[in-house]
């Protein structure tokens, strides 16, 4: 047989070969982390330290693009702030997420969960799932996780890793959704909010509703009252006007202009803010008689100010009250709490396998295109061969040697390995 170039064996069975291949991936010396605060130790004023809409995470992600991290999300809800990225050290991200909130990040870290590669990825899949979820099994997860993805991808830091992550957990999600009863019943914080009603006023054929807000949660809401009490006397108000239009014709409800808050608030009798404002939109000042009233305030940060609750009459319910009751629904959906662990696992176990093959891929391609190149030269003893041959040779030394790289990853000697298949 004809010797290959020698070019080729003094670049590919060299040891300063083997460092290149290990250190192609761009995010070879970093981790995968989330940091975040939930409901768990903070309490709705913290969490509302924290809480960031969507301008404010894009600044976020603006940031994390100049300081070159490629893949990084963020989750805001009403029951947590989280940070996912790939990044040198956690301090990293949450240096990012806390250069756009009210709180620091001293104050952030006080309360604060760090998560790391595997502990990281199983945090995200029971987040989607809804098993970290202050109403256990809350479907409206799923909806914030996606939206939070969709910004990431629409402002570019997201990559194959995140990508890919997420869609798997999405789909466990999906899986778990369909097959157990974890989210069996109607059990969410907008209905927990209707539940609440319906347990203080057992007629509201005389109550004048005011829903602020008709963003994800305010829709369920609005969904939630209209199926569970029957009654039509809902007016809707939203920063928008033309989204709260649009809800109010699809329930046949009344909506009021937001200039008009003030008068709205004075005449309800019961009002649920789902808002995404940064501050308090509600205060004492709005409240001029004693006339009794229920506030539901689902907004994190906080819509209404702390100070309502100290005016005569008034009863001021926050999110964190709602979570807290208990049915026969929640019970259920406890006892179906392996199924869905045992769902996580095996979606999880697929994408590390996924994970694991990725890091062999700049080497594989490197592999590819040496195959190609030996076969171009003139001294090759298999010059003449067919491009199809060619082809299907080359698809199976790579397909061989992928093989022996997850059973054992020997990048140097494999490639050297592959390049001696290939030539004989």
């Amino acid at each position: 047989m004809t010797d290959p170039p020698r070019h080729f064996l003094i670049c590919y069975s060299t040891k300063n070969y083997i460092c290149p291949v290990i250190m192609v991936n761009r995010n070879d010396g970093y981790f995968f982390y989330v940091a975040g605060i939930n409901y768990r130790k903070s309490d709705t004023a913290v969490r509302g330290h924290f809480a960031l809409n969507a301008e404010m995470i894009a600044r976020v992600l603006a940031k994390a693009k100049d300081k070159r991290l490629s893949e990084v999300l963020v989750l805001s809800t009403c029951n947590r702030t989280e940070i996912y990225g790939l990044a040198p050290s956690p301090e990293v991200l949450i240096e990012l997420l806390c250069s756009e909130t009210q709180g620091d990040m001293a104050a952030f870290l006080e309360t604060a969960y760090i998560k790391k590669n595997n502990s990281a990825v199983d945090h995200l899949y029971h987040v989607a799932a809804g098993l970290d979820s202050q109403i256990l099994g809350d479907y409206e997860i799923i909806g914030q996780l996606k939206t939070a993805l969709k910004l990431s991808t629409a402002h570019q830091t997201t990559g194959p890793f995140l990508n890919r992550l997420f869609s798997s957990a999405l789909q466990a999600s999906k899986e778990i959704k369909n097959s157990t009863a974890l989210s069996g019943g109607t059990v969410s914080v907008s209905f927990a909010a209707v539940q609440m009603i319906r347990n203080i006023y057992a007629d509201l054929s005389d109550k004048k509703i005011l829903l602020l807000g008709t963003g994800k949660i305010g829709s369920n809401t609005c969904k939630n009252l209209v199926d569970y009490t029957n009654s039509q006397n809902v007016t809707l108000m939203n920063r928008s006007r033309e989204k709260a239009e649009s809800l109010a014709l699809r329930y046949g409800l009344q909506t009021a202009l937001l200039e008009n808050l003030n008068e709205e608030v004075q005449h309800a009798d019961i009002i649920v803010v789902a808002t995404n404002a940064t501050h308090p939109i509600i205060s004492k000042n709005q409240f001029s008689d004693s006339t009794e009233k229920l506030i539901i305030d689902l907004s994190v940060p906080l819509n209404v100010a702390e100070d309502v609750s100290a005016c005569p009459g008034i009863r001021l319910i926050r999110v964190d009250e709602l979570s807290r009751m208990k049915d026969d629904t929640l019970s259920r959906r406890k006892a179906e709490i392996p199924k869905a662990k045992a769902l996580i696992e095996a979606h999880m176990s697929n994408f590390k396998t996924w994970n694991e093959r990725r890091k062999h891929a700049p080497m594989l391609n490197h592999l590819k295109t040496t195959l190609h190149h030996l076969h171009e030269q003139p001294s090759f003893s298999h010059h003449n061969t067919c491009s199809k041959t060619a082809k299907l040779r080359i698809n199976k030394v790579l397909s061989d040697t992928a093989r022996e790289l997850n059973e054992h990853d020997r990048k140097g000697c494999q490639f050297i390995s592959a390049i001696n298949q290939f030539m004989n």
